[in-house]
């Protein structure tokens, strides 16, 4: 593992330690159940949450977010989608995307009712 490590230039560690950090405060908030980083094949990148759960999310919400894009873009070409929030009863899906990773939040929407 080390010699793998060895051979990644300083500036994309730097980026690791950076998304690593960023996980980890998201993941501090009350209420939140996991995040992760999914590149534009749905590939899980990062994950907070346990690999089966991971792998899941990652698939499911990389489509619909490509759906959610295409939609937004169909209605008004010179627009495209900047975040989508799905609620559901039990959790709430925040995505941020960007154009070669989404950023997946999910967290409990009873934390957000008390809020």
């Amino acid at each position: 593992a080390r010699e793998a490590v060895a051979r990644v230039p300083s500036a994309a560690l730097g980026q690791m330690a950076d998304v690593e950090e960023t996980l980890k405060r998201i993941s501090s908030h009350k209420g939140v159940i996991g995040a992760l980083i999914v590149n534009a094949q749905g590939i899980p990148i990062r994950s907070t949450l346990p690999d089966e759960e991971t792998f899941a999310h990652a698939a499911l919400i990389t489509q619909l977010a490509a759906k959610a894009r295409r939609i937004v873009v169909d209605l008004d070409e010179d627009d495209d989608l900047c975040f989508l929030r799905v609620r559901s009863n039990k959790h709430e899906i925040l995505v941020a995307p960007d154009k070669e990773y989404l950023l997946i939040c999910i967290q409990s929407a009873a934390s957000q009712a008390e809020a």
